[in-house]
């Protein structure tokens, strides 16, 4: 069988943590922002990690991770 190739577009938005988790970036923070109060621009700044429910899905793009 061939090797498996790593979803080039996945591994530039997840890290892996020493736990296993995987971060990733908050979404919705890039344009239309002046709608948006200070506080959830503020929050979206902070990393948070990939829910349990999307994580099979992360370890298949990034199967060498």
């Amino acid at each position: 069988m061939p090797k498996m190739k790593t979803h080039r577009g996945a591994a530039k938005r997840y890290k892996k943590t020493a736990s296993g988790k995987f971060k990733r970036a908050h979404a919705f923070k890039r344009h239309i922002l002046n709608k948006k109060s200070s506080k959830r621009k503020r929050k979206l700044r902070k990393g948070t990690y990939v829910n349990v429910a999307e994580l099979k899905i992360v370890r298949k793009l990034l199967p060498y991770v």
